[in-house]
């Protein structure tokens, strides 16, 4: 019973640590979207937002030397900036304008900072993108817990959480009765 409980935490973790840092965002087409970002600090002399989909080119955005550079895969030409070019304590958003159907894709953003080991990973985003009027009508409350991808995690994480439960209660109430057990034979 002890093997099935690790197995069930070791999952759960598993679950916790790769879910945590995706989120999920669903906008319609048309709509101007932010990809949030934060870095850990403020020395960033680099921030690179990409989308692994886009084939040989896969910038979507590119951000050197104080300035936005020209390599970026095409379609995202004239539509995409950094929410905060100062990239005040470590803010490296996107802002996506006009999205498209096409847009729709996991978008990872990375930073060089002065004082680190080379390009760093901080976040993946997944983009839905939808057409006009398929959200659904949800109240403005419910759109918000979609965007930051609270909903999926909490949903996500709730059946590992139940099953961990189950097995701890489990495996206590089989040690009880194996307990019983030995009091039982030795009488």
């Amino acid at each position: 019973m002890s093997a099935v409980t690790a197995s069930l935490c070791s999952t759960l973790m598993f679950v916790l640590f790769v879910s945590a840092d995706q989120k999920i965002i669903t906008a319609e087409s048309g709509q101007d979207v932010t990809l949030t970002c934060r870095a850990p600090n403020d020395n960033i002399i680099v921030v690179e937002w990409s989308r692994d989909d886009l084939g040989d080119e896969q910038c979507v955005f590119v951000y050197r030397n104080g300035r936005p550079l020209d390599d970026q895969h095409p379609s995202f030409k004239n539509r995409v900036d950094l929410q905060d070019r100062q990239m005040k304590d470590g803010d490296v958003s996107l802002i996506l304008k006009d999205v498209t159907i096409n847009d729709t894709g996991t978008y990872e953003c990375r930073v060089v900072q002065r004082e680190g080991d080379g390009i760093k990973l901080i976040n993946s985003t997944h983009l839905h993108v939808v057409p006009p009027g398929h959200t659904g009508g949800q109240e403005k409350d419910e759109d918000k817990e979609k965007e930051d991808g609270s909903v999926g995690l909490i949903a996500g994480l709730s059946v590992p959480a139940v099953l961990v439960v189950v097995a701890v209660v489990g495996f206590f109430i089989y040690k009880s009765r194996q307990q019983q057990s030995e009091e039982t034979n030795q009488v």
